[in-house]
């Protein structure tokens, strides 16, 4: 039995693992499912197995898992093509036998009524269908959404968002991997569903000055209006598809959809979620 990790070199898949070692899971029960091996080199240096495969490829999943592993099934990244590449996977995992499926949704579930979560929708839908053992993951949002996109907002001293005053309950995207890390390694999660946030939600205005008491530069929140969101984006070069996306996420923003503090993040990992003020300072840094 493995500890199976699939987009094991991405952002959260990474951290996942760091926090595995961490805990003092042995090296060579950590199974990374990635696509390029030479991306994954310094895992398998540190004694992690490496299993390649593809979710866009279903017959290379064949060999991703073994009877009794756990698995946490890392969502794909590529709107639009993901129902597909989770169906491969879940289909690999019941082929195998797999003794738990964790799969990282989004926060709310059936009830996110953005267009972003309907793939996670359908894919815990096809989860229940296969009858494996499961665990929902219902992540929010990552601080690092943001502070990822710190330039712009320096650049023209203003924080854009058509959210109006809606409120996030984001939390740092190493609180996820150290909540994915516990129900992968503990027991009592198999059916168990959590809706994982932060334990703050804060309004852009209030992002915005935590930006400017970071930086010591004045920033202000700018609201627009979706339409005039949408223009700004697709001016600064965002695909317009995926402009249309942000915009609707800050709609369901807006009507409350992603400010929900339920605990759930915080009692997984045994400490309160990360701050939004130590996650700006990082990215500043």
């Amino acid at each position: 039995m493995s500890i199976v990790v699939t987009g094991a070199t991405g952002a959260l898949g990474r951290l996942v693992i760091e926090e595995l070692l961490a805990a003092q899971v042995p090296a060579d029960s950590i199974a990374a499912v990635v696509r390029n091996e030479e991306k994954a080199a310094e895992l398998a240096a540190r004694g992690v197995e490496l299993r390649i495969a593809d979710y866009s490829a279903p017959e290379t999943l064949a060999g991703a898992f073994r009877a009794g592993d756990r698995v946490l099934m890392i969502s794909g990244s590529e709107v639009g093509q993901r129902v597909a590449q989770h169906t491969a996977v879940i289909d690999a995992a019941k082929a195998a036998g797999v003794a738990q499926l964790a799969y990282t949704g989004i926060l709310g579930g059936p009830d996110a009524d953005f267009a972003l979560a309907d793939e996670h929708k359908v894919t815990e839908r096809l989860i229940l269908e296969s009858g494996l053992p499961y665990t929902f993951l219902r992540n929010g949002w990552y601080t690092e959404n943001y502070t990822a996109n710190l330039a712009p907002v320096l650049a023209h001293s203003a924080v854009v968002s058509n959210a109006g005053d809606g409120r996030v309950a984001s939390a740092a995207r190493a609180d996820y991997a150290a909540a994915a890390a516990v129900v992968v390694t503990g027991e009592g999660h198999l059916g168990k569903t959590y809706e994982l946030s932060g334990d703050v939600a804060w309004t852009f205005a209030e992002y915005a000055a935590e930006v400017a008491g970071a930086t010591g530069k004045e920033i202000a929140y700018r609201p627009v209006t979706p339409e005039a969101h949408l223009e700004i984006l697709t001016g600064a070069g965002v695909p317009a598809p995926f402009a249309e996306i942000l915009v609707d996420v800050d709609l369901a923003i807006g009507r409350g959809r992603l400010a929900g503090t339920s605990g759930d993040l915080a009692r997984l990992i045994g400490r309160p979620t990360t701050p939004i003020a130590a996650t700006i300072a990082a990215a500043v840094a």
